[in-house]
This record gives C-alpha cells, sequence and structure tokens, in this order.
C-alpha cells in the first residue's frame, strides 16, 4: 500500500493520523485511469451547463459533516473555504461558530474558546497534533496569534483517544496547516482585505482603518514525491473601544445608604494590532513506505494601546475627602441611587500606555514509516516557544498633588469637581463643572496621594511602569508503532510521548515620578496631542499625551519598586510528562451496518517543579517545590453505523486537565499565627501563608457521552444529539489547605510548635457534577426541492449545568461558564454568489478580565448576542477565474461586553464595553 493513501485512509478512522501529523484530504476531482477516460471528460464538459460545483462555504461544511460521520472520536471542525480562506475573518470566530462551542471577546476579537460553556482554562489547544506554549499565563492559547490565512482545518476533539496526547478536560482543539502532498496540484493564492472599525480614531496617534494581505504557495515535484507549502500573512489592524468601568457600589441598598457607584475608572482603548506569521511545510515521499514531514511556525504579535480616560473617587471617596453622598441630591428606587451629585471631587486623568510583544516558535519533524504486511511507525519531534513581553505605563494628571490643587489663579483654593450623575443597566454618566482638557489646569502629579507622604517615607506617584516578561518552552518527543490485524480488532497501537516544558515570568516594576523631586509638574506643550472625547460618559475632553515621550524627555523618572511583592510574582515552572499508551481499534460488520471505535488507556507520569521566593516574616529565600504523580486514563469510542445512515455513539473515558501554570509558583509569604482555632493541628504558634501551590494536582473526571446522529442529502446533511456527563473528582478552586512548611527557612522570633500549618491558595477539591446536552445539525435545503439548490443552515444549542464545590463546601461559579450557547448561521451559495448570516450567543458566564500587574480578574458577564454577515463573489471562468471578492460585518448590532456587580441589580454595572462594528471587504485570487 502506498503511504501516502494509508496515513488519508487513516486519518479519518483514528486518532493515529494525528500522531502522524496528516490531514483529511482535501477534495478534488478524481483522475481517471481507464483507456476512456478522456472521452468521459470530454463527455462531462458537453453538460458542463447541467453541473452545480459544490464550493466555498458549502465545500466547507460538506467536510465537516464528513469529518463528523467518518471519525470514531466526537468532534466538531472547520475547514478553509480555499486555500487560504477560513470562513470567518479570524481563526477564533470560525471556532466559535461550531456547536457547543464559543469565545469570549478581547478589544472586539475572539481570542479565547469555551467548549461545552466552559472556559479555556479546561481544553488543550494542539497545532499539526504538537502542544503547544501559551502567550499568556494559563495554558490556554490566544487565538489572535495564529493568523486565519495559514490554517486549512481546526478539529475540537470533545471525547478522547487514548493515542491523543496533550487532551483536555472538556476538549482538544486541534489547529492543522496544509499538507502539500495531499493537494495533489500546485497551487498559488493571495489575499488582502482593508477593515474600518466605525467608532473612528478615538485616540491621538489611532486609526480607524487597518489591512491584512497574505499568499500560499503549494506545488509537487520529483513525480509527486516531494511537496512544498509555503505561507505567509501580515496584519495591521485597529481596534477600538469606549468603556465605562466602576471601582465598584458603595452602600448596602438600605435606606438611608443605597447601593450607590464607588468610583469611577473609564476608558478610550485604542488597539493597533500587527501580526505577521509564516508557515512551511515540506513533505518527502522518501519510499514507497516512508514519509518526512518538516513543518515550521513562526509568528511576531504587537498589540499596543492608547488607554486614556479619567478615574474618580465617589461612593467610596472617604478616605480622598470627596463628600459623602447625599441621597437628597437626586433619585433612589429599590435602594439603587439612579441620580445624584458628588462634591469635592477630585479626578486623575489617565494616559495609560500597554504594549504586549510576542514571538511564537513552532515546528517539527515526523517521519512515518508503513510496511505492505500491516506494520506502521512514526517518530516525532515537536519544539514550541513563546517570548513574550508585556509593558503597561500608567500616567497620573489631575488639579494638584493629593488634593492639594495646582493654582493657577494664585488664590490658595484647591479646584475641585462638583459632579451630577445618572447611573442605568448601561454603566453611569456624568456631568462635570471642570474642563479636564485644559494643560493650564492638569499637571503632571499624584492627584489622590497613591504614593504615600513624601515627608514620612512616601513618594509622589505619577504613574506605575510594569514590565512583565515571560518564556515558555516546549520540548515533544514521540514514538508510536500500529499493526493492522482481522476479526473485530482492527489495528493495534501502542506509542510513547515525553514532553519537557519550561515556563517562567520575571516582573520589572517602577514607579513614575516627576523629576528633581518636584510635587507638580506642568505638561509640556511640546508632548501635547489632540484631546480625547469622553463625551459618551458626558466628561467631554481630557489632555492627552504619550507618556513615553515624557519619560524620555526626563520630565518623569522611574524609580525601581523594592517591594516585596514584586518578587513573589515571580516564578519558573518545570514539567516533566512521560505518556505511554496502548489503543486498540474496532471494527465488525454487523449485517444493517458496521460497530467501530477503539479501546486504550493511557498512562501519564508527571514531574512538576517550581521555583521562587518565599517570604519568612518579611525576609527573601529561595524555594524549590514540586510533586510526582501517576495518571491512568483509559478511554472507549464506540459507533453503530447503520446503513440506514444512522449513527449512535458512545464514549467513556477518564480525563484530566493540568491547573494554571502560573497557580502552580511557589512564592510564598508566611509567618507565625497564635490563633488556636486557626491551626490544624491544635499548636500554637504554627505558620500560616499565602501563595501559589506546587503541589497542585490536575482537574480530573470521570466522563460518558452518548450520540445519535442522522446523516441525509447524500452525506451533506445532519442532526445530531449529544448527551454527556462528567463526575469531576478533582477540582482546583482557591482555599485553605494543610501546609507542611518542613525545609523551609523559620520565621523570625519564637520557633513554632509544628512545622505542620496553613495555606492559602489555590487548592484540590472534591469537584461535583458537570453534565449537559447539545442539538446540532447542518441543512442544505436542495434535499427538499431542488429550487433551494445552494440554500442552507447550520448550527447548534448546548445546554449544560454545573454543580462544583468550592473549598467550604458551596457550589461554586466556573471560571468561562455558560448555561447556554447557541449559534447558526443561514447562507446562499450558487453560481458564484454568496451570502450568509450568523448569530452567536451565550448566557451569562464568569469572564476573565486583567487587572492590575497583569492580574487575572473575574466577573460575571451578561449574556451577548453576536450578529455577523458576509456577502461575496466568485468568478467562475474568464479572465477573472478564482478570484473571489467579499464584504464583511462584525457585531452588526453593537453588541456590548458587559459585567455586574453582584448584588441583583442589572445597573450595578462594573464593565460597559463597546467595541462597535467592524467592516472587511476583500479579496483572494487563486492562480
Amino acid at each position: 500500500m502506498n503511504i501516502r493513501n494509508s496515513l488519508r485512509a487513516g486519518a479519518s478512522t483514528t486518532a493515529f493520523a494525528i500522531a502522524a501529523l496528516t490531514l483529511p484530504s482535501v477534495a478534488f476531482a478524481q483522475d481517471a485511469d481507464e483507456p476512456d477516460a478522456q472521452q468521459a471528460e470530454t463527455d462531462a464538459d458537453d453538460e458542463d451547463d447541467n453541473v452545480i460545483i459544490v464550493s466555498g462555504f458549502r465545500a466547507s461544511l460538506e467536510s465537516a459533516v464528513s469529518e463528523k460521520r467518518d471519525n470514531d472520536v466526537i468532534l466538531e471542525s472547520v475547514t478553509a473555504e480555499d486555500i487560504g480562506r477560513l470562513p470567518d475573518a479570524s481563526i477564533g470566530e470560525s471556532i466559535a461558530r461550531l456547536p457547543g462551542v464559543t469565545s469570549q471577546r478581547l478589544n472586539g476579537r475572539a481570542n479565547v474558546i469555551s467548549i461545552r460553556g466552559l472556559g479555556p482554562d479546561f481544553s488543550q489547544t494542539i497545532l499539526n497534533g504538537r502542544e503547544q506554549t501559551s502567550t499568556g499565563d494559563s495554558r490556554s492559547v490566544e487565538f489572535d496569534q495564529y493568523p486565519s490565512e495559514i490554517v486549512n482545518q481546526v478539529v475540537v476533539y470533545k471525547t478522547p483517544a487514548a493515542s491523543l496526547v496533550g487532551q483536555g478536560l472538556v476538549g482538544t482543539i486541534d489547529i492543522r496547516t496544509i499538507r502539500p502532498l495531499e493537494v495533489n496540484e500546485s497551487v498559488l493564492a493571495i489575499g488582502g482585505r482593508v477593515s474600518y472599525a466605525d467608532l473612528g480614531a478615538l485616540n491621538a496617534g489611532s486609526d480607524d482603518i487597518g489591512y491584512r494581505a497574505n499568499a500560499t504557495f503549494v506545488d509537487q515535484f520529483a513525480d509527486d514525491t516531494v511537496g512544498v507549502a509555503l505561507a505567509v500573512a501580515y496584519t495591521n489592524e485597529p481596534y477600538q473601544l469606549q468603556e465605562f468601568n466602576a471601582w465598584g457600589y458603595a452602600g448596602n441598598g438600605q435606606p438611608g445608604s443605597p447601593y450607590v457607584i464607588g468610583g469611577n475608572k473609564s476608558f478610550v482603548t485604542s488597539t493597533g494590532l500587527e501580526r505577521i506569521g509564516f508557515n512551511g511545510t515540506v513533505q518527502a515521499e522518501l519510499s514507497s513506505n516512508l514519509m518526512l514531514t518538516v513543518d515550521g511556525f513562526y509568528s511576531n504579535f504587537s498589540d499596543e494601546q492608547f488607554k486614556r480616560g479619567i478615574e474618580l473617587p465617589l461612593g467610596f471617596g472617604g478616605g480622598f475627602d470627596v463628600d459623602p453622598f447625599d441621597p437628597s441630591t437626586g433619585t433612589v428606587d429599590g435602594g439603587f441611587a439612579t441620580s445624584g451629585e458628588f462634591t469635592d471631587v477630585r479626578g486623575v486623568v489617565r494616559n495609560d500606555i500597554f504594549e504586549r510583544e510576542a514571538d511564537l516558535y513552532s515546528g517539527g519533524v515526523n517521519l512515518a514509516w508503513e510496511n505492505n504486511d500491516g506494520w506502521s511507525a512514526f517518530l516525532d519531534f515537536g519544539y514550541s516557544r513563546t517570548d513574550r513581553n508585556e509593558l503597561s505605563i500608567e500616567s497620573y494628571s489631575g488639579t494638584g498633588y493629593n488634593g492639594d490643587g495646582f493654582d493657577p489663579q494664585g488664590d490658595g483654593t484647591s479646584p475641585s469637581d462638583t459632579i451630577r450623575f445618572v447611573s442605568d443597566s448601561e454603566g453611569t454618566s456624568f456631568d462635570p463643572t471642570l474642563d479636564y482638557s485644559d494643560p493650564n489646569l492638569i499637571v503632571l502629579t499624584d492627584p489622590l496621594g497613591w504614593g504615600g507622604d513624601p515627608d514620612d517615607g512616601g513618594r509622589v506617584q505619577a504613574g506605575y511602569f510594569n514590565n512583565r516578561i515571560i518564556d515558555d518552552e516546549l520540548f515533544q518527543y514521540r514514538i508510536g508503532v500500529s499493526r493492522e490485524l482481522w476479526g473485530w480488532v482492527s489495528a493495534v497501537h501502542v506509542g510513547f510521548n515525553y514532553t519537557d516544558r519550561d515556563k517562567s515570568l520575571t516582573p520589572d516594576e517602577f514607579f513614575v515620578q516627576p523629576a528633581n523631586g518636584a510635587r507638580e509638574v506642568p505638561i509640556p506643550s511640546q508632548f501635547l496631542q489632540r484631546s480625547t472625547d469622553l463625551g459618551y460618559l458626558g466628561l467631554g475632553p481630557i489632555v492627552s499625551y504619550d507618556v513615553r515621550d515624557i519619560i524620555d524627555a526626563g520630565v518623569l523618572t522611574l524609580s525601581p519598586n523594592l517591594s516585596n511583592d514584586i518578587p513573589a510574582k515571580a516564578y519558573a515552572i518545570a514539567e516533566d510528562l512521560y505518556t505511554g499508551y496502548f489503543q486498540f481499534d474496532i471494527e465488525r460488520d454487523i449485517g444493517a451496518g458496521m460497530i467501530t471505535g477503539n479501546i486504550g488507556v493511557q498512562a501519564v507520569y508527571t514531574e512538576q517543579e517550581s521555583s521562587g521566593v518565599a517570604f519568612a516574616a518579611g525576609q527573601q529565600v529561595d524555594v524549590v517545590l514540586g510533586d510526582r504523580y501517576w495518571d491512568v486514563l483509559p478511554s472507549m469510542n464506540l459507533s453503530v453505523r447503520l446503513d440506514s445512515d444512522w449513527v449512535f455513539r458512545l464514549a467513556a473515558s477518564r480525563q484530566i486537565q493540568r491547573a494554571r501554570l502560573d497557580s502552580l509558583r511557589s512564592a510564598i509569604g508566611y509567618g507565625l499565627n497564635n490563633n488556636p482555632a486557626d491551626s490544624p493541628t491544635g499548636q500554637i504558634p504554627f505558620i500560616s501563608g499565602g501563595g501559589g501551590n506546587p503541589t497542585l494536582r490536575p482537574y480530573r473526571a470521570n466522563a460518558i457521552d452518548f450520540n445519535v446522529e442522522r446523516y441525509f442529502g447524500g452525506g451533506s446533511g445532519v442532526v445530531a444529539l449529544q448527551l454527556f456527563y462528567k463526575d469531576i473528582e478533582n477540582y482546583i478552586a482557591n482555599g485553605r489547605t494543610v501546609f507542611n512548611y518542613a525545609g523551609f527557612p523559620l520565621p523570625a522570633g519564637q520557633p513554632p510548635a509544628t512545622l505542620v500549618g496553613t495555606l492559602d491558595a489555590p487548592v484540590n477539591t472534591s469537584g461535583g457534577d458537570f453534565y449537559g446536552v447539545e442539538l446540532s445539525t447542518t441543512i442544505p435545503f436542495d434535499i427538499f426541492t431542488s429550487a433551494l439548490e445552494g440554500f442552507g443552515v447550520t448550527g447548534g444549542v448546548g445546554w449544560t449545568e454545573t454543580k462544583i464545590e468550592d473549598f467550604n463546601g458551596n457550589i461554586d461559579a466556573i471560571p468561562g461558564y455558560s448555561e447556554w450557547v447557541a449559534n447558526g448561521t443561514a447562507y446562499y451559495e450558487r453560481g458564484g454568489f454568496n451570502i450568509r448570516g450568523s448569530v452567536r450567543y451565550r448566557s451569562e458566564f464568569l469572564a476573565d478580565f486583567s487587572g492590575f500587574g497583569g492580574n487575572i480578574v473575574r466577573r460575571v458577564a451578561r449574556p451577548e448576542t453576536i450578529v455577523d454577515a458576509q456577502i461575496g463573489y466568485e468568478f467562475e471562468g474568464g479572465a477573472l477565474d478564482g478570484l473571489n471578492i467579499y464584504l464583511n460585518g462584525s457585531n452588526l448590532t453593537n453588541t456590548p461586553f458587559v459585567s455586574e456587580f453582584d448584588v441583583g441589580d442589572p445597573r450595578a454595572v462594573i464593565d460597559y464595553q463597546e467595541y462597535g462594528r467592524r467592516f472587511q471587504a476583500g479579496f483572494t485570487y487563486r492562480f
């Protein structure tokens, strides 16, 4: 058997195809090999007018239906409509349209994925079957790192197989690039698009128009035994955001103490995303049974943000000398202040910069051998590395230092503001009396005295400089052997994988202060830029500048932050994973159909080590902690495939998902505790502390899935019902656990009575239940009547329920969890013309926000519905044959991203982020 054809066949039957780094074949016209093939081709040409060629989006759907039907693992997939063209503007948006899958937006981009209602911390992403490093602190991949133009297919595995290495708890996302020897033709494709953000260029130095360009080349040489695929994609696009953010809400909702906005921290954010990605693959059929595949991917990712706004102490402003809120100045409805007035307010004008640079390297070498006697084997080496530098610079200005006030009038008064407000379900709007765009009024200073009293060891903190340097490197080595058999067992697979991963964070933080000990510095006129309009909040314009220019000029200086809090953030995590697996495939004719599937077991031995610092009563010491443990993961996937196009599936498995890497940090602060009620042994004094937990074990669950699928329309349509249940035996939540401080330096002072103390950190808990149901379909309307040729719908809806207990036995909110997710696309595609509209919905969920210092802050986000649409035309024949033009519209209803304060009142808004609509016009041309 020719190895290329054999590997293709394996891709549709077992997860071994992932190990061999092969993809399902792209559907092309089959070459005729009989003597009268030429005449047959001539006859077909005579009937061209009666032949409808399925391509584009319809072909992508048919490929996804075929992948779902033929694979024994429960999965969903999306395939490129053509070389270099996924169905959506980004890979994240394409994945978010799959049944049971959704996304969270970052600056309007779908960059993290939730599967079956659970967030990115519960799934794993691989590239061409290999594990990947991440650009964030967790293990989850941010999908805007990967250009959609270089992706050929994405497969989301909802159940594991023993031979699937790197699997997640709720799913595994496999991003696949082109295999050139599977294309069977020479291809040169180019593309470009222009994008427009309808909010406009909100900040000076930003744009509202961007562009993308890409090119892909595929060819075969040496009698089709050598194939080359090269792809490059460049992106330079702006994203705009108008945000309202509240510190929180003061009061308790009772008479005389209504809930009232505690403070405002709102920004206009302009993001410039620049990314260039390269991908290359070389395949060589060294002999009829030996295939070499070498591939590499590189992405340089730059995300620069201008964040300009005002921070206002309001209901929480007692410590900032803001006059207490008087309910008589406004209106109170149901224990909530919907309007009112604050006096003696001193705002902080913010001109912040956020720069994120990341380089992602990934690639590998695969050697696959297949003999004619049914034996096959492979060797695979994979490498992934991410270098990330994340810099945020906060800059503060106001009317004067710590309420003293800059005194332009010379009368000794302190300029403060009287601000009226109106709060509703879209946030709070304001009516100030000061002009925050007046450079004669606003100066560089520490308006609220955040740096403490300079006369008492403090400083004038006119900003903060926070640089986070992250290095993540992964080596993966894999070997596998397979043997085709007969009878019930059609094949046996045995393999071993070793993964070596190291990830570290180095913080580098400084205070920003006025030069020469000054408390207030005027903003140099040469650095003033076009004022930023906060009119959407009623605050009007504010002064604008680039703080980097002012620091470079020496007007502001950097002073190192020597607090113990800084090294406590650092970590270095080393993981060594040893995985062995055994899997046998099943294939049996039962008369009315067939039974297929796989049964196997995966055994994983983990060595994890965390290096960092601990603080014994404030004294820094280096510590190295870790753990070693086994996980045995049996799995079964069985499918009953009836000749009537019904498929019944049953899957059972034990699944794991490793903890966030930053949760494993060993940085711990600890000291003596003399409270006997807190002592785990009753002895005092004992040691108590807080920080990370280097001994964390993974999330663990026992899972069962049952699917009923009905295929129709010649295999182009499907209706599928999916039921699933997970018994989560081991969960990770924040809590207090018993911890042995043996090996740590003792705190200063009286020796503790015991080294067994407590640690406040992420801990393993008993878990709970997670279950749900999904209904999905793809229906081409021509199954009803030929008059509807080209029309169709695809989509799905999923419901999930969780009962997960936290450390104290209470029901815990799972990050990223949505009870309901749904999406649907209606389309028409025929004669070169195509149009489609898409809707995706998710119910409320616990969303991740980036807090101070890069820390993750989680808040409950409102339900959201996103509407997108596309219209295009592909020329078929003539001088423009191969040209496709299109127009995309994203977030057409301008749906905001909203989170709320947990008091049960929708008017208690914490975040209200409006991204606006985005439009893209572009083309692809395939030579």
